[in-house]
């Protein structure tokens, strides 16, 4: 068995990532595919949070630029990253993996309200914590709570999960000459605009010095990989930024 770099791990997932080729809400055979990777790392004795976006369902953002008031908008994405969390539990569960749905939006019939010292302790005793609604506050995104979330629970890294191989300068489908790092600090990424994530979770980041994986989660077993310490996509913290060589095509 090969012996994990990190015990203690939050994963953040866009609400995209469940979507798979069917364009809107959850595709059950990827959502099935990431219950899998996340129970692999699990077996590993890893603890492991996950933050979920809802951009599958509902886009606070795109709402209001629609002429929707913003906080309403933002709220209904919050729901929306609720029934993306429901559907990992119950994913999850049927790899056989004990889990906890936390909720910063009180719905006790479908979750527990979040508490950080029960989180931990869900940790803990081994159980899988999914962290749901967001941060619970209007105009923050769910990148936001994750590095919220990730420093609450005194994780080591978050592993941010998408559909590349790491960090490009520009978009790789539609820029050929497009580059891709190995390495970034967190200044980099705010200065050069890089989708990572959104500025003010990188800025959270870099103020409590918690680094980030980002990685391409549609290659199977690149979650164990990352955990286990293999290179694998980009790596942004307190480190001299590199770029590997020029993409082709």
């Amino acid at each position: 068995m090969q012996t994990p770099r990190f015990q203690r791990i939050l994963l953040k997932l866009s609400g995209e990532a469940l979507m798979g080729d069917t364009g809107y809400g959850i595709s059950p055979p990827v959502l099935r595919q990431i219950a899998r990777e996340v129970a692999d790392v699990h077996q590993l004795g890893v603890q492991v949070g996950v933050v979920l976006g809802g951009g599958n369902i509902f886009r606070g953002v795109a709402g209001s630029t629609e002429g929707m008031d913003r906080a309403t908008a933002d709220y209904m994405g919050m729901l929306a990253t609720v029934m993306n969390a429901l559907a990992m539990q119950d994913a999850l569960e049927r790899q056989g993996v004990f889990t906890r749905v936390e909720s910063a939006i009180e719905m006790k019939e479908l979750a527990e309200p979040y508490i950080r010292r029960r989180a931990i302790r869900h940790l803990e005793k081994g159980r899988v914590v999914i962290f749901a609604a967001g941060t619970g506050s209007p105009y923050f995104t769910t990148d936001t709570a994750a590095a919220l979330r990730a420093m609450e629970m005194n994780a080591e890294v978050i592993l941010k999960a998408t559909k590349v191989d790491g960090v490009y300068s520009a978009d790789p489908v539609e820029d050929p000459e497009a580059v891709r790092f190995s390495k970034l600090t967190y200044i980099d990424v705010l200065k050069r605009k890089l989708r990572v994530m959104d500025s003010t979770a990188i800025s959270l980041c870099m103020d409590n010095k918690l680094p980030i994986i980002v990685f391409n989660l549609t290659q199977p077993g690149n979650v164990r990989r990352v955990v286990c310490g293999e290179e694998v996509g980009t790596v942004v913290g307190d480190l001299q930024p590199t770029v590997s060589d020029k993409v082709a095509g």
